[in-house]
């Protein structure tokens, strides 16, 4: 049976993967992935706006993986208009890549969920050598950090590579045309980032409790060894 030691850090570490599954699971459902503003370039050209002028050709826009929204101003005050990537915006994004943002946060969801289970099993239960023990903690939050890296950089290269803004900006636009003013990653971005470090922490706890990094022991058993037989 593991020690009050262990009971103690396992509990906290299955706490925060529990944690992770809830942060990401928000952080999907909301529409603050990405903030900007979009310069509406026709209009502005069309006057020669400088300064404060172009003041009134700047809109705003946000928007996470599912839906957002825009103001878009030419001059004429705001038009707000909600949008969502299903099934308005499939033919002007990539959208393969944008599934594939979506996909690996479905994974990381489901491996922390995984990590919190045996984490709460290795503190109130009896764990084989497997899976279920050491390897099984160390793998798990192994991957929920390599999922957290992946969401991070596909849907950074989906909005700086392939501008995604520019094409949210302009669609369904006939008349006017608009780019990119300004634009940065929003909270529930950085909650991913959030996800990463505290199942970076977890590995740290496994390794506080006392459970050594897996075929550590085997390795130094087989040093050992050696070593006797050296002496016969």
């Amino acid at each position: 049976m593991p020690s009050r030691q262990k009971k103690i850090i396992f509990s906290v570490a299955g706490v925060l993967s529990f944690g992770c599954v809830l942060i990401v699971a928000a952080a999907m459902g909301s529409q603050f992935w990405v903030q900007g503003t979009m310069l509406c370039t026709t209009g502005a050209q069309l006057v020669n706006a400088t300064g404060q002028e172009l003041d009134k050709f700047v809109g705003r826009v946000n928007y996470g993986l599912f839906h957002g929204q825009t103001v878009k101003q030419c001059g004429l005050g705001g038009r707000p208009f909600r949008f969502s990537f299903f099934p308005n915006l499939v033919d002007v994004i990539p959208a393969s890549l944008h599934v594939t943002v979506i996909f690996f946060c479905g994974v990381l969801i489901l491996f922390s969920s995984v990590a919190t289970g045996f984490f709460v099993y290795n503190a109130f239960g009896s764990p084989y050598e497997t899976l279920h023990g050491a390897l099984g903690l160390y793998l798990w939050n192994f991957v929920c950090c390599l999922c957290s890296c992946l969401v991070m950089i596909l849907f950074a290269s989906e909005v700086k590579l392939h501008r995604l803004s520019d094409h949210i900006a302009n669609f369904n636009e006939g008349t006017f045309m608009y780019k990119t003013h300004t634009e940065q990653f929003d909270h529930s971005f950085w909650l991913i980032f959030l996800t990463f470090l505290v199942h970076g922490l977890n590995i740290l706890l496994i390794r506080v409790a006392g459970i050594q990094f897996p075929f550590q022991e085997a390795k130094e058993s087989n040093v050992n060894t050696g070593a006797s037989d050296l002496m016969y």
